[in-house]
């Protein structure tokens, strides 16, 4: 089951121009979504600790996302 809702990705797939999103289409992103923000969690992490902080930053989620 997913975390992020499908309403919410369909949302923001038709703020980004997408007339309609069949729910073929809407579970796909919400995977894809899902493991995107995964990989950048643990990049993000990765950094945080190697400043010796527990806490993820936001200057930790930018740096992890430019290097994805």
């Amino acid at each position: 089951m997913a975390d992020l809702p499908i309403a919410a990705v369909v949302r923001i797939a038709k703020k980004n121009g997408a007339e309609r999103v069949g729910s073929d289409a809407a579970a796909a992103l919400v995977a894809k979504a899902e493991v995107y923000i995964a990989s950048l969690t643990k990049e993000a992490n990765r950094l945080a600790q190697h400043a010796g902080r527990k806490t993820i930053k936001e200057e930790d989620v930018e740096l992890a996302a430019k290097s994805a």
